[in-house]
């Protein structure tokens, strides 16, 4: 499990530690992390011009006024003793990191004259500028310098978090500068999980610095990995019977739309249920293309025993079974225009004691929360849990950082990680409700559902890329069968 917590929490759980140690302790330990990675990618000889090793290579630090700055001067010094020929740029030079400046100088480094010379001859470049402390994107002297840095042939490397964006929101109020990798210290931070910081951050490396004991047990934010997701996954026993395994009724498709009813109850039968219900006017289209599934005109309360329901993918204006499906006492999802009336009509969650999972775009976010799309998509993290909160819910927002939220803000937002680019095609939606709602008949909380369909449809789109590209949504459903492998064979399963 990956784990985020917020800058005030880090804050004093590094206090806590300094306390305890000899001065400076800490931040040699954050120096020591950063040099070696950024060690690791210069004898990989996979930056500008180096020459696959740290002696000769051309190093530019980008050092601001804080701690952040210190970690980077540091670092530079450390590699500097390792040959490399490193360069600091100062953005305050009389508010630079004394100590750190003077390890520089004393390893041979020096203090850029010109800092876009500097920087044009550069192989790596560490952005030491703001760190967790910066809020409202760069200040308008360090925005030529880094515009610079990432015009340049070097790899950028970020101290703790690329300067400019939000550490605990993942919002980027102004300009900030893209990393190629990101270290991070002592945990990471929800920002690099979580909205549009996520795209800036690159690939994230953590490195220990002793706050595991000392950090609260339960984080701000968090994101499943292989085994976190194949522990949550149902598996069938010697007695287990489709029902034992769990009915997911689907209610979806239209005349107009009967693509989604095939593309959700084929992400259904994926999920590891029992058996799939049908319900609605795509039938004939569901049963050419899977014979397996259970059909039935309707209405959904007519249709047979289920377990749980998913509801909304194309159905178009057809939307009278929203309401009798909320009403039923099992697991929902709602997915699609089923939101639409949602929107319309907030009252139908009101009375429900069984679980909801809300699975929006950022379009469909915006008109549960009378908002734009622009403002999800500028703050993911506070739109999921607003969104949770407003409808007593749990919603999975779907987006480039997918984000689940329960309506206990106690409980933390899970990101997936796992998605791809390639799942922006149409239908992509429906095979994920499918699959969410397979695994909600199957028995998993809401949460849990969200989260491991999410992170099993982006695996999934993940394999069928690597057959062939592009990627059709229908593709993406027969790959799951391969994501679910990958990750029970990960836990040993």
């Amino acid at each position: 499990m990956r784990t985020a917590h917020t800058v005030d929490t880090v804050r004093r759980a590094e206090a806590e530690l300094m306390a305890r140690l000899p001065e400076g302790t800490l931040m040699q330990r954050a120096a020591a992390g950063l040099a070696s990675a950024c060690a690791e990618l210069l004898r990989g000889n996979s930056v500008g011009s180096g020459s696959g090793r740290v002696y000769g290579s051309r190093v530019v630090v980008l050092a601001g006024s804080g701690d952040n700055g210190g970690d980077a001067l540091y670092a530079g010094a450390r590699l500097a003793r390792r040959g490399a020929g490193v360069t600091a740029v100062l953005l305050a030079p009389d508010r630079a990191h004394q100590g750190g400046l003077a390890a520089l100088r004393a390893a041979g480094g020096r203090v850029a004259d010109d800092p876009f010379e500097a920087l044009d001859t550069a192989d790596l470049v560490l952005d030491g500028i703001t760190g967790i402390g910066g809020h409202g994107g760069l200040r308008p002297d360090a925005v030529p310098i880094a515009r610079a840095a990432r015009g340049s042939r070097a790899v950028v490397v970020a101290v703790d978090l690329p300067s400019g964006v939000e550490a605990d929101s993942g919002e980027v109020l102004g300009e900030a500068l893209r990393a190629d990798l990101t270290v991070v210290f002592g945990t990471e931070k929800p920002g690099l999980l979580a909205g549009p910081a996520r795209e800036y951050a690159g690939t994230v490396r953590l490195v220990d610095i002793g706050l595991g004991g000392i950090l609260p047990s339960v984080p701000a934010l968090e994101a499943l990995q292989h085994t976190d997701v194949a522990h949550l996954l149902p598996e069938p026993g010697a007695a287990s019977d489709k029902y034992r395994r769990g009915v997911v009724g689907i209610v979806a498709g239209s005349a107009r739309y009967p693509g989604a009813a095939v593309l959700a109850v084929a992400g259904a039968l994926r999920g590891g249920a029992g058996a799939v219900r049908y319900v609605g006017h795509a039938a004939d289209a569901v049963i050419a293309r899977f014979p397996e599934s259970l059909v039935h005109a309707g209405p959904p309360g007519k249709a047979g025993r289920v377990q749980s329901w998913v509801v909304g993918p194309g159905l178009g204006d057809d939307l009278g079974a929203v309401a009798e499906v909320l009403a039923a006492p099992v697991p929902v999802l709602v997915d699609a225009d089923g939101l639409r009336r949602l929107a319309e009509d907030p009252a139908l969650l009101r009375d429900r004691a069984a679980p909801t999972l809300l699975t929006p775009h950022a379009g469909e976010a915006a008109a549960l929360l009378d908002a734009t799309r622009e403002e999800v998509e500028a703050a993911q993290l506070a739109a999921v849990r607003e969104l949770a909160a407003r409808y007593g819910a749990t919603v999975l927002l779907k987006g480039a950082a997918t984000l689940i939220a329960d309506p206990d803000p106690r409980t933390p937002v899970r990101a997936n990680t796992m998605g791809t680019p390639w799942l922006a095609t149409a239908g992509s939606g429906d095979v994920l409700a499918g699959l969410a709602g397979s695994l909600l008949a199957g028995g998993l909380s809401a949460r849990d559902a969200g989260s491991a369909a999410a992170y099993l449809h982006g695996l999934a789109a993940r394999r069928a890329a690597a057959d062939a590209v592009p990627v059709t949504s229908y593709e993406v459903a027969e790959a799951l069968g391969r994501a679910w492998r990958d990750v029970r064979e990960t836990a040993g399963g």
